[in-house]
């Protein structure tokens, strides 16, 4: 991976800032900043309803947005890919939509984002579903035992973190999925930290239901993805019913468009759509297994550095931790420690980073979080260990 080249691509970087916060958003390449330009410049219109030249020439770039999410995680179809706008919204839809019932069973784990918790709390309080939580081992990996022993006929769904944003570890995807679908549950899985960082292929996984937002693949704002399996979004009903996912109504009745109309009503974040494209051609040239690879050394760089310095969260082994080094200390206060890394033009994040309920179980105010990403180098890996360890004296 050419870095140096990657890095000219990203305008902000030409401030001087060492940006590790990527795993709240990343920046932004040219050719997706171009192409949202283009959006306002030469298509400013609504896709998907009028027939005139540039509403047609929109929604071909829409078209061709769905397309390229479709190959990046290999979909069957580009009719498995609902545009939302970030993964919450994904995670809603489904958790509304699905034909779960008083008394069934959803199983989450205990470090899962506040966008794969909070709805089930939500929706046990209105319909009287069952929330129940797998154990994860000490240092924050996947404990199959505990799955093995939660699965019961009652479990209709497992809705699972793919990579953790907290502690960089990723779930046994597959083989967990093999274990529910003998039991008769469905798998949804929050993959905001994994598609961008990883090859993905939900045909591989079999998953039934995955949620990704755009913003953390080099994307633009306001776009998410939820794929879902076919059979599985014909039973869905929408969050949202409205223009554009409507085939019909009368006075007294309504009928749906198929998927994925159906799940997108309103207006759209166009801009964003027609420039989707762009952003995952841009992760595509470089190749989701460099990025992997690429995030993997800046760990190990950051780890070898200062493992005996500071108190890393997770696993000791950078591998296990993708491209997180999320970590405290016992000298300063997280929230100081990241304003004294920005005074020093180190951009990190500080705090629970949307997963208090972890948090609240190990006992602590949070970790202060550095995330690397494509246009992260060894240099500015070296210079963050340095800055921290003159703080820490």
């Amino acid at each position: 991976m050419n870095v140096e080249r990657i890095r000219k691509d990203f305008p902000v970087l030409e401030t001087g800032i060492i940006y590790f916060d990527s795993a709240c958003m990343t920046l932004r390449p040219r050719p997706v900043i171009d192409a949202v330009m283009d959006y306002y410049m030469n298509t400013p219109v609504c896709s998907g309803r009028s027939t005139h030249r540039l509403a047609t020439e929109l929604s071909i770039k829409v078209d061709d947005s769905r397309e390229a999410i479709r190959r990046l995680i290999n979909a069957p179809s580009d009719q498995n890919i609902v545009f939302t706008k970030n993964t919450t919204e994904a995670l809603n839809i489904a958790a509304r939509g699905l034909p779960l019932v008083k008394g069934d069973k959803v199983l989450t784990l205990d470090r899962e984002h506040n966008s794969n918790l909070a709805p089930w709390h939500v929706l046990r309080d209105e319909k009287g579903i069952v929330h129940d939580v797998i154990a994860s081992n000490q240092d924050g990996t996947f404990n199959m035992e505990n799955l093995k022993e939660a699965m019961t006929s009652s479990v209709k769904l497992l809705s699972l973190g793919h990579t953790s944003n907290i502690i960089g570890t990723s779930i046994p995807a597959k083989e967990i999925i093999e274990i529910a679908h003998d039991h008769g549950a469905l798998v949804m899985l929050d993959s905001a930290q994994a598609v961008p960082h990883k090859k993905i292929d939900v045909q591989n996984m079999n998953v039934d239901i995955l949620a990704f937002s755009v913003h953390k693949m080099c994307g633009p704002t306001g776009v998410g993805v939820m794929y879902g399996k076919e059979e599985v979004l014909k039973k869905m009903r929408p969050l949202l019913a409205g223009g554009g996912a409507v085939a019909m109504t009368t006075l007294k009745d309504t009928s749906f468009l198929a998927p994925p109309d159906k799940f997108e009503a309103g207006l759209q974040n166009y801009a964003g759509l027609s420039a989707t494209k762009a952003a995952v051609e841009y992760l595509e040239s470089i190749g989701m297994e460099e990025v992997q690879e690429h995030d993997l050394s800046l760990n190990k760089l950051a780890t070898q550095l200062l493992k005996d310095h500071v108190d890393i969260l997770g696993p000791e082994d950078p591998s296990l931790r993708g491209g997180i080094f999320n970590f405290k200390t016992n000298v300063m206060d997280i929230h100081d420690m990241s304003l004294l890394l920005d005074s020093k033009g180190i951009l990190t994040r500080a705090g629970m980073h949307c997963v208090h309920s972890w948090y609240d179980k190990i006992g602590g105010e949070g970790g202060t979080r550095a995330s690397f990403y494509i246009y992260n180098t060894q240099e500015e890996v070296r210079h963050f260990a340095e800055t921290l360890l003159e703080a820490l004296e």
